[in-house]
Parts: C-alpha cells; sequence; structure tokens
C-alpha cells in the first residue's frame, strides 16, 4: 500500500490560512509556523503528521496528499476541521 509523510496547519479561517502561506512562501518555516498558529495537535511537532495509507485522513485531504507534488506548500484545504496547508514529504 501506498505510504505519505505529510507535515499541516489547521486554523479556521481560509484568510488566515492564506495569510501563513504567503509568509511560508515568503521563507518563514513551515513548522514554525505551525507551531504558533496550528489548532490541530501535531503542532506540538511543527504538524508532522507521520506516515499514514490511503484513506487515514478526510477525503479532501487524501486527495491534495496522494497527488500533489512533493515539497511544495498545498492549500487552503477545506475540511470539516477547518482550512489545511500542507506539505507532502514522501509518497512511496
Amino acid at each position: 500500500m501506498v505510504q505519505a509523510t505529510a507535515s499541516h496547519l489547521l486554523v479556521n479561517t481560509e484568510a488566515q490560512c492564506i495569510q501563513l502561506k504567503e509568509q511560508i512562501l515568503a521563507g518563514a518555516d513551515f513548522a514554525a509556523v505551525a507551531k504558533e498558529y496550528s489548532n490541530c495537535p501535531s503542532a506540538a511537532q511543527g504538524g508532522d503528521l507521520g506516515s499514514f495509507g490511503p484513506g487515514m485522513m478526510v477525503p479532501e485531504f487524501d486527495k491534495v496528499v496522494f497527488s500533489a507534488p512533493l515539497n511544495e506548500v498545498q492549500g487552503p484545504v477545506k475540511t470539516q476541521f477547518g482550512y489545511h496547508l500542507l506539505i507532502v514529504t514522501s509518497r512511496g
């Protein structure tokens, strides 16, 4: 089964998500931004979700994780939990 390794951050609004993406694209460290702003418990690890397979995350998240280019900031991705930015670091 295909496995992916990814990091993400989760916020309540699309506007905040876009603002954080702009900061990261301008050079801010993804993990540092996740630690400061993410609403997910993974924030303590800089947003690191570890390794997981298809179907282990919500469908909207899975779709991006298993199709997006590696090491590029993706999002905002809207799910039932809020708005995510994510980076897929490996897949195979």
